[in-house]
């Protein structure tokens, strides 16, 4: 009985925030249709010359990310490609793999959809065996590692995948929001909300360059199976 009256209080509390959001949304569009009813026909062509001039931007900004290889995950073959794209791009993501790393293609996996929902940011991928010098430059020995690149300079790391929930399972929302923290995507989404079922199981402290130790030659997997 007890439970039953707990659950009718809880459907009337979620209808009554729905009503007043609906509420909040109607009176804004009220509002604006208002505006636009008190705009003259010169006010009206002008807004609409502006709109037309913003989406016309906007589609020449996108069709120049599609010209420096943005919308796309794709593998750059060497050390001086990276140079190279880091340099036409304001945001890239490099992610650094191993072949026999399992946990690199769980990565490769959410990137690849992320690349083409995301065309303001370069995605790249590199193999960390074939470009030492950069590795050793970025200090990088964990594999997977992602390198956050912007305007030319590496800002952030994501290393592993301590920042995504520490699990194999985590999501592409999850990456997505590590990516949004580091502002190296265009997020539309609530960074102080993480997609994590349990923020305060996981932590919300990133992986940062200066929190790394060298630990030899070789990369260390962050892979189980390695």
């Amino acid at each position: 009985m007890a439970a039953d009256t707990s659950v009718e209080i809880l459907q009337k509390v979620l209808e009554n925030e729905i009503l007043q959001t609906t509420k909040v949304v109607e009176e804004h569009l009220d509002a604006e249709m208002q505006k636009l009813d008190q705009m003259d026909e010169d006010e009206l062509e002008c807004l609409k010359q502006r709109r037309l001039e913003a989406l016309k931007r906007a589609q020449q900004q996108k069709q120049e990310w599609l010209s420096k290889g943005h919308g796309e995950y794709r593998e750059i073959p060497s050390e001086r490609d990276f140079f190279q794209e880091v340099k036409e791009s304001k945001n890239v993501v490099c992610h650094f793999y191993r072949d026999t790393t399992f946990r690199c293609q769980i990565m490769d996996k959410h990137l690849t959809v992320l690349a083409k929902k995301h065309v303001e940011t370069k995605f790249l991928k590199l193999n960390a065996e074939k470009s030492p010098f950069l590795c050793e430059r970025l200090r990088i020995k964990v594999i997977p590692t992602l390198a956050l690149v912007k305007d030319g300079k590496t800002q952030d790391y994501i290393v592993g995948f301590t920042d995504l929930g520490n699990t194999d399972d985590f999501t592409t929302e999850t990456l997505e929001w590590r990516l949004g923290c580091a502002d190296i995507i265009n997020y539309s989404g609530n960074l102080m909300d993480p997609p994590f079922q349990s923020q305060k199981k996981f932590g919300t402290s990133f992986t940062k360059l200066d929190k790394k130790t060298i630990r030899g030659k070789k990369y260390d997997s962050d892979s189980d199976d390695d």
